[in-house]
């Protein structure tokens, strides 16, 4: 577990789980000790020890691809706590999930409020999850490039989800994905603008990196 931000108001925590280095957040109010667990990828009985001595409250899920939901059922049966997706990612799941939400909606943890982005491309139902000036932000964006996609329409609505929802937002907001270490927005935007000022193949999908494809 490595902490990846702390101030006043909340704490993010770090995972990196076996075998597909996939990313467990857990945020945590640091006024009440709510926290929320961000993906389950694996290993139930690590994450369970590092929510402790906080109050979990849910289980949010940026998509519901299996290196993310490995340990769903048996955190969720142990823990009784709410399971949020969105809708379109709400199937191919171990568990019907209990809360659906969507873009714009917001998260109470506490005295802190997360905000819901729906950056679909990667999945159907791609969440982000944003508190305070950080922004957990799943297979939807990564340092040097976005979440693999599976077709070029899929590539195009990633491309909109990142453009319209991340790209906007303020240069130092820190961005922490599904897997691999944290990027900023501002970073982000100056990768891409090498990106837009080439022309491409319409038929770009899949494994795409802002600098060299």
């Amino acid at each position: 577990m490595v902490v990846m931000a702390k101030d006043d108001s909340i704490q993010i925590e770090r995972l990196e789980m076996p075998p597909f280095g996939t990313n467990a957040y857990i945020v945590t109010c640091q006024v009440t000790q709510d926290s929320a667990l961000v993906d389950a990828p694996a290993q139930p009985d690590i994450l369970m020890d590092n929510l402790k001595g906080t109050n979990p409250k849910y289980i949010l899920l940026t998509h519901n691809h299996m290196d993310h939901i490995g340990a769903l059922a048996e955190l969720h049966a142990t823990l009784k706590i709410p399971l949020v997706v969105h809708a379109a990612d709400a199937t191919n799941l171990p568990l019907t999930p209990d809360m659906l939400v969507d873009d714009g909606d917001t998260i109470s943890l506490g005295e802190s409020k997360l905000e819901v982005l729906h950056t679909p491309g990667h999945t159907a139902g791609s969440l982000c999850f944003k508190v305070g000036n950080y922004m957990i932000s799943g297979d939807t964006i990564f340092p040097g490039g976005p979440g693999k996609t599976r077709s070029p329409e899929a590539f195009q609505q990633i491309i909109q989800s990142i453009t319209g929802k991340i790209l906007t937002l303020p240069d130092d907001m820190t961005l922490y994905p599904g897997h691999g270490d944290p990027t900023s927005v501002a970073s982000a935007r100056e990768e891409f603008a090498v990106f837009s000022s080439r022309s491409h193949d319409p038929n770009l999908c899949g494994d795409v990196l802002w600098l060299s494809s």
